[in-house]
């Protein structure tokens, strides 16, 4: 069930006042075999096989993904896409974006847009238009309300999120959670995303009961990157600027949250240096009434901004539903599915 207004879900971005949101596990079922055999001398044996696809909202604590193998997923997927610097893009995570005839506005290169919450259809849809999707999950923490919560064990669970107390940091070392991890990204290959945005990969930056440390955020997204990849989808870091030298090489883009904000974009800016965007999010106090001084100090690149040239900034509500507004002070609302 979705929450209210007043208790709506944010993304937690290891900052005070930062966010995460909730989602709808789609359940994928795997195929099945019916033989029949044919009776009679000099009749051949019959085999009819038949493939079995769920695309209900069912809920699923067993297997968030489906038993085919992995070439099975690529969506013909032959090499992974690397998206471009200052690529446009709008990102929704507050339910599913609503389609006008196979798009949606804004017209934007790239969709960052919740797993499950969206259906494939959708992904499709936008894809026919030209554009990319990212598919956003968390990776790094324990929400009680996901589908597949019942997978993991109490002692994957670290303490709860700072403001959350029903969300609980994950041990990034265990086998079990990276299994539960390895179906999500699965399931994101099945429904045809170009990428993935695993959030909360930053415990070590925060009281998260299970020593996690630096280390095991690095490791834990060579992991990811090597699951991803085996589907040919590309994969981003948010935030978690203090392993951004240890794992550049191998992520394809930065998701970053309010580095404006608090004065960290120089943090990030290595990545513009290698080629790779920075979808770069801040959240100005009153969206969508937005005081134009400070959208004009969040947007600078200088100041409090320093370090974000060539950022693909966007300035959002708290609760990323459809508002989005842009550096040149354009204004959309993307329309979602009540």
């Amino acid at each position: 069930m979705k929450p209210t207004d007043s208790s709506t879900k944010q993304h937690h971005a290891g900052k005070p006042n930062a966010l995460r949101r909730h989602w709808k596990l789609l359940a994928i079922a795997g195929a099945f075999l019916i033989v029949a055999i044919g009776l009679g001398v000099g009749l051949g044996v019959g085999l009819t096989q038949r493939g079995g696809h769920d695309d209900s909202d069912q809920d699923n604590d067993n297997n968030s993904g489906s038993n085919s193998d992995p070439d099975s997923d690529n969506h013909n997927r032959t090499s992974t896409w690397q998206p471009s610097v200052n690529a446009t893009w709008q990102i929704v995570l507050q339910g599913a974006i609503k389609l006008t005839n196979g798009s949606a506005s804004p017209d934007v290169a790239i969709w960052d847009l919740d797993l499950f919450d969206n259906d494939a259809e959708t992904f499709k849809a936008l894809q026919g238009r030209g554009k990319k999707v990212i598919c956003y999950f968390s990776a790094g923490s324990y929400e009680d309300f996901r589908p597949d919560k019942g997978r993991f064990n109490e002692s994957d669970l670290g303490k709860p999120l700072d403001g959350w107390p029903n969300e609980r940091w994950l041990d990034l070392n265990s086998d079990n959670v990276r299994s539960i991890m390895r179906d999500r990204i699965k399931l994101a290959s099945s429904k045809g995303c170009d990428a993935i945005d695993p959030d909360n990969v930053d415990g070590y930056q925060n009281d998260n009961g299970l020593n996690l440390t630096a280390q095991d955020s690095i490791n834990y997204l060579q992991f990811l990157h090597t699951e991803a990849s085996s589907y040919h989808m590309a994969i981003g870091l948010k935030n978690a600027g203090g392993i951004i030298p240890k794992v550049l090489d191998f992520i394809n883009f930065s998701v970053n949250e309010q580095c404006a904000e608090f004065s960290e974009c120089e943090t990030f800016a290595p990545f513009i240096k290698a080629g790779k965007p920075v979808f770069h999010i801040e959240y100005p106090k009153g969206a969508p009434a937005i005081d134009a001084a400070r959208a004009a100090d969040l947007c600078s690149h200088r100041g409090i901004g320093a370090g974000s040239g060539n950022f693909s900034t966007v300035l959002k509500k708290m609760d990323l539903d459809g508002f989005v507004q842009y550096c040149d002070g354009k204004r959309y609302d993307t329309a979602l599915d009540s």
